[in-house]
């Protein structure tokens, strides 16, 4: 298990403009070549957008994208016609696929934080998708199967243990709150790369927590 702690992130976006941005991974100008990424994950950014801040349309390619809104409202736009508000608890997915244009924004008067997470896909090409799931349930996790992965979102109530997947690659994000993983304590932000992870280990509330864990198969061969 390697914890990489919150501090260890590479500090990006615009202050000026709104937007503060902490990359788990080598991203833009910020190359680590021992962090370009685990599993098929590549980036794993904590956004900060105050109001009326945001990111102006931008293209990606073969690229799974999902977001998660931890505080505050986001609002998508996308070259194929969708235009939607994500809130806390949803899972927002973009398979960028050949091609696709989004605009992200926080058009609400509060601040808005999401952690928003990269895999490559297996295979490269096909036709951009988009889907949200409104209010993820615990119990049930979201696929990504051109990436070969799994997201859990997991609430653990201070005292209650929560067991984790076994996986060849396990990826656990600390949104909120302390828990407790095979003996190391971790807090917002922090995050845990756990290779060939076996049955029985389990995540520990210290305080009322949510965690995202990525299932993963393995590598993705990406472009």
């Amino acid at each position: 298990m390697d914890v990489r702690r919150a501090t260890q992130r590479y500090q990006g976006g615009d202050p000026a403009a709104g937007i503060t941005t902490r990359h788990a991974f080598s991203f833009g100008p910020h190359y680590d070549p021992d962090n370009l990424r685990f599993g098929a994950l590549i980036a794993c950014n904590e956004e900060h957008l105050a109001p009326g801040a945001g990111f102006d349309e931008h293209p990606h390619r073969d690229t799974e994208i999902v977001t998660w809104v931890v505080e505050g409202e986001l609002t998508h736009r996308d070259s194929t016609g969708h235009e939607t508000v994500i809130r806390p608890g949803d899972v927002q997915h973009l398979s960028a696929a050949a091609g696709v244009r989004h605009v992200e924004r926080n058009d609400a008067t509060a601040p808005l934080t999401f952690v928003q997470m990269w895999l490559t896909p297996g295979q490269p090409g096909g036709t951009p998708a988009y889907e949200v799931v409104r209010a993820l349930p615990d119990s049930t996790p979201y696929a990504v199967p051109r990436a070969g992965a799994l997201l859990h979102a997991r609430r653990i109530a201070a005292g209650d243990r929560t067991p984790l997947p076994p996986a060849p690659y396990l990826y656990v994000h600390v949104v909120r709150g302390e828990v407790l993983l095979d003996g190391a304590q971790l807090g917002p932000g922090d995050a845990a790369r756990i290779t060939d992870a076996g049955e029985g280990l389990r995540a520990a509330a210290v305080t009322d927590a949510e965690v995202l864990v990525w299932e993963m198969e393995g590598e993705q061969a990406g472009v």
